[in-house]
């Protein structure tokens, strides 16, 4: 039974009963960015002096270090774009090869020999090429005003990066003259987008209601609290294995029926 309008909420949220939703109330035309094309760029790098490659990068060496110890991981991962450029191909003009040229940057933190937590500031820079990706143009040509009343001319091609970085591996080694340095093993996933705005056409079901009060954690005693909790396991579980597998086990039963004339 499909549910009907006056049952129905107009709320974000998962579609859990396919073929459930009623009809929407209009069509409505929006105008949004639409990927055309992406792809997946993988990369594990290393450090390496010397100029950078496909798998090195010389930006992957701390500046020296003073009694390190341990490497204990990385964070605040930050990606930039900084130029991109497009280069259409001879044999149909909306696909582009891409160059881009952008910037990694994040934290690595390490223990020194006193036990005092420290970081070390890395930024890579990096080229990518991409030697086909659909871009096209856009036919239309836009100029937009906006709250301060001039008008701007606006680019309807987005090239846009979405990136996943961790570090890999991190560690100590010395330079001839017993400096202490940390290199990093940086692997990360980049995605590249080719979108354009453009209108959509798209079934709505009006506006979103206004959202619920944000929720207000009160203050709780936690004597209370504690009295409330679960007596906690004094004894982790057991590792322990069946005795006897599931088809032995059926098999024995079998075995044990008695037959009876």
């Amino acid at each position: 039974m499909s549910i009907t309008r006056d049952e129905f909420i107009a709320r974000p949220g998962i579609v859990n009963k396919q073929g459930q939703l009623p009809d929407p109330s209009e069509l409505v035309c929006v105008e949004l960015p639409k990927v055309f094309d992406q792809c997946l760029i993988k990369r594990c790098l290393v450090y390496a002096c010397g100029p950078d490659t496909l798998d090195t990068d010389t930006d992957l060496r701390s500046d020296t270090l003073k009694d390190p110890k341990i490497f204990t991981g990385c964070r605040d991962f930050q990606l930039k774009l900084i130029s991109v450029e497009k280069i259409p191909l001879k044999k149909n003009r909306n696909y582009k090869k891409l160059i881009i040229c952008f910037v990694i940057s994040f934290y690595a933190d390490y223990v020194d020999c006193n036990g005092d937590t420290k970081c070390e500031f890395y930024e890579i820079n990096r080229t990518e090429v991409i030697s086909k990706l659909y871009c096209p143009d856009s036919i239309a040509q836009i100029s937009a005003s906006f709250a301060s009343g001039e008008s701007e001319d606006l680019d309807s091609g987005i090239v846009k990066l979405e990136l996943v970085a961790e570090c890999l591996d991190g560690f100590f080694c010395k330079d001839d003259c017993g400096e202490s340095f940390l290199d990093i093993t940086l692997g990360f996933h980049l995605i590249v987008k080719c979108e354009l705005v453009v209108q959509l056409l798209i079934p709505a079901f009006g506006y979103c209601p206004v959202p619920c009060e944000c929720e207000e954690e009160d203050e709780e005693d936690p004597c209370e609290k504690f009295d409330r909790a679960p007596v906690p396991k004094f004894f982790p579980d057991q590792k322990l294995k069946p005795l006897f597998d599931n088809d032995s086990e059926d098999n024995d039963s079998e075995d044990n029926e008695c037959e009876f004339d």
